[in-house]
């Protein structure tokens, strides 16, 4: 059987009077220091990047989703490889979501980001009009139709952790509904208790599978926390999952803060979270990449957490530098022969300027969105890692008021 003692996390500096920490998370593929940004691979791959480059530019870990893989080129190939990371060619940890997020976002026809700021958002801005409901949840699980053939599958947390299982990551998320701003209470306190339903499921699938899987390293689940804008419901869900367990004792191994969250209280439902959740376990914030809000989700107690919104607006031409975000394909850059930033060490900055990536997207080069990508993902790991330095050297406040100083002046370019 597998060990589960292979996983692990050890706490390193906290910051005084907050949540925010260092620490490291052992797994079978390697260590993750935290805090850390874990890039998305979303089917086995960042978008126009190699998997060499990603470990070049500094990415710990990578994260892929598991309805993308179940789809194509499914799990029972990927587990035949040997698992996704010797399938992709990564050498380091990787994590796979649920599948719940992708099943109701794509399959009931939400945006591809769902708002984070309820105020003047109407019902029919979320849910696509006119757009066939592609996914019915029930009880037991959820039933919907693929995005790429319409073809009908119906996902339960038996299934997915049987998906995560082959595909095999060392971090794994446990089944749960997704939920939006614009849910009513009531239906949020129904999908909180069918969501801890689906997570005792996992976990006791999962307890089954790592049993009988024993030719394969020890894969860590970590049970997602829902709730919405609502303290009690977060503080509630936090509860009930770190006190559950699977049918021979079998814990979690850490936690995800999930759902759609109002950006100007994710510090707040972060804290929650983490004044309830235990210390020795790690905690990943799904969805986040924006400087200010890593710094907010650090400050509150969250280690890890993913976003494709770097590699994502590379492919469309914007551009992150300390100073805010631009747009490279603007005429003003036609003839500007510095690199994007002159303080960046990623490959691009070294070798190429702001007029050859102007041209490229002009051009519609697809070497445009790799040597963009390139940057953005290593601009957000560096700032992450500069996150956790200043946590270990002392610094944190003193960092942070610099660095979200300079992000929100939008000096010129």
């Amino acid at each position: 059987m597998p060990d589960p003692a292979s996983f692990s996390f050890t706490v390193g500096t906290r910051v005084a009077g907050r949540h925010a920490r260092t620490g490291v998370i052992t797994t079978p593929h390697g260590d993750i220091a935290t805090p850390a940004f874990v890039p998305v691979g979303t089917k086995a791959t960042v978008k126009a990047v190699l998997p060499e480059t990603m470990a070049e530019l500094g990415a710990q870990a990578l994260l892929a989703n598991a309805y993308h893989l179940y789809l194509q080129p499914g799990p029972d190939i990927v587990d035949e490889a040997g698992g996704l990371s010797r399938f992709m060619n990564w050498p380091g940890p990787t994590f796979t979501d649920s599948g719940g997020f992708q099943v109701m976002s794509l399959g009931v026809g939400f945006k591809k980001v769902l708002a984070m700021d309820a105020v003047g958002v109407r019902n029919d801005d979320v849910i696509a009009k006119g757009k066939e409901r592609l996914a019915v949840v029930d009880d037991d699980g959820v039933t919907f139709r693929s995005h790429l053939d319409g073809s009908k599958h119906r996902f339960t947390p038996e299934v997915s952790m049987g998906i995560q299982h082959r595909l095999g990551a060392d971090i794994m998320f446990a089944f749960d509904e997704l939920t939006t701003l614009l849910n009513t209470r009531g239906y949020q306190e129904k999908s909180l208790r069918r969501t801890h339903e689906w997570a005792q499921r996992c976990i006791d699938e999962h307890e089954r599978l790592t049993a009988a899987r024993g030719h394969r390293p020890y894969q860590a689940l970590f049970a997602v926390i829902q709730g919405a804008q609502y303290e009690d419901l977060r503080r509630k869900a936090c509860r009930e999952l770190d006190a559950m367990r699977g049918r021979a004792g079998t814990e979690f191994d850490g936690f995800g803060i999930g759902g759609a969250l109002e950006k100007q209280n994710l510090g707040t439902i972060v804290g929650w979270c983490a004044d309830e959740l235990p210390e020795d376990k790690p905690r990943h914030l799904l969805g986040i990449s924006e400087p200010e809000d890593l710094f907010v989700a650090v400050e509150n107690g969250a280690d890890t957490f993913d976003c494709v919104n770097p590699s994502r607006v590379a492919r469309n031409a914007a551009i992150y530098v300390d100073t805010g975000r631009f747009n490279i394909n603007t005429s003003r850059f036609r003839r500007d022969f510095t690199p994007i930033d002159e303080t960046c060490d990623c490959y691009t900055c070294a070798h190429y300027t702001r007029a050859y990536l102007h041209h490229l997207f002009k051009a519609k080069e697809m070497l445009a969105s790799t040597l963009c990508t390139i940057h953005n993902e290593r601009f957000t790991v560096r700032l992450v890692d500069r996150i956790r330095a200043s946590i270990d050297g002392g610094y944190f406040d003193e960092f942070k008021a610099k660095a979200l100083g300079r992000w929100q002046s939008r000096a010129q370019l």
